[in-house]
């Protein structure tokens, strides 16, 4: 279903931005807690003081003087990721899938060379990425391996699962998937497409790029009504996890499938956008009034992710092609 009327969106319990940022993000995020989401640094050492599964970071470049001992990291690895710790949507960026001689792959197979590398972290700590342009952290993180069972749903690169928590309850979610748009990154503003995700089993909903419906994978054809998420369950505990780790009350949880590891937590954020809901066809509203209205101090983990598998799956299973 696509929403193109304000009646129908209200209708349909749509959530829009001015109601998220005074109603939700701001009533229930206190900033004080802001920098452990909003710098992946802190993020990562947030979830592992938690014990809680991310992909491993490799090196850390915190100052100029230290780009060139990238040289030195770099030479251990023939594949990583190189990000900045606070950019957003994807910005800044740099995977690399192998090596080629003295230069490294990217997923599209363009090489590129160690001074690349390091002029690529060079522009990370001048803040070319960072929100506000503010000096940043390049941080080196191991590849992930996404499951093989996504290998048609996604076009060179790392698919990921964005839970939205409210209270600590997963009330929505969906999966990115990159496309030859994206550049091989699961980033919706660069054309990855978002697939709602039933929080009851994993299995996909409906699929959007550009916030336009889509039933198949614009590269590979796949068809996103076969599209289901393995380690559900898993994925839904380990995203209910980050209310604990960070005292946020609204934010997004990515997470990754390793083919190896299971679900890792790959970033996390204090203002999702509201793609998700028109992924899902369907909004978030009423699922976030329904856990306002519940008193829950002492309630555990796995009975909020139960509660949510319960409550806010899809009561007759729609799959992509009804989009």
């Amino acid at each position: 279903m696509f929403f193109t009327t304000p009646s129908k969106l209200r209708a349909h319990g749509m959530l829009g931005m001015n109601q998220r940022n005074v109603s939700y993000i701001s009533r229930y995020n206190d900033r004080r807690y802001y920098p452990l989401v909003d710098d992946k640094l802190q993020t990562k050492l947030v979830a592992e003081k938690a014990q809680a599964s991310t992909p491993r970071l490799l090196g850390v470049v915190e100052h100029q003087y230290q780009v060139k001992t990238l040289t030195h990291i770099l030479e251990l690895y023939s594949e990583f990721v190189v990000k900045p710790a606070q950019g957003s949507q994807g910005k800044g960026i740099l995977v690399i899938t192998g090596r080629d001689g003295d230069h490294f792959l990217k997923p599209s197979g363009e090489r590129v060379s160690i001074p690349d590398v390091m002029r690529h972290a060079s522009n990370i700590l001048s803040g070319l990425y960072s929100l506000g342009g503010k000096q940043d952290v390049a941080m080196v993180e191991a590849l992930v391996h996404f499951d093989k069972v996504f290998d048609d749903f996604s076009y060179e690169g790392v698919p990921d699962i964005r839970v939205i928590i409210f209270k600590g309850f997963p009330v929505m979610a969906m999966m990115r998937v990159s496309t030859s748009q994206s550049d091989g990154k699961a980033n919706l503003h660069q054309g990855a497409v978002g697939v709602g995700i039933d929080l009851a089993n994993g299995r996909s909903l409906h699929a959007v790029q550009f916030d336009r419906p889509v039933t198949h994978h614009p590269d590979t054809g796949k068809h996103f009504a076969e599209l289901a998420v393995p380690h559900w369950k898993e994925i839904l505990l380990l995203s209910a996890s980050s209310y604990e780790m960070t005292r946020l009350g609204y934010l997004g949880a990515d997470i990754v499938l390793d083919v190896n590891q299971g679900p890792l937590i790959l970033e996390l954020n204090a203002r999702p956008g509201l793609a998700v809901q028109i992924a899902n066809g369907t909004g978030l509203l009423p699922r976030l009034q329904e856990v306002e209205a519940m008193r829950h101090p002492d309630i555990s983990i796995e009975d909020r992710v139960n509660y949510a598998i319960e409550h806010f799956g899809e009561p007759q299973q729609q799959t992509a092609e009804a989009v």
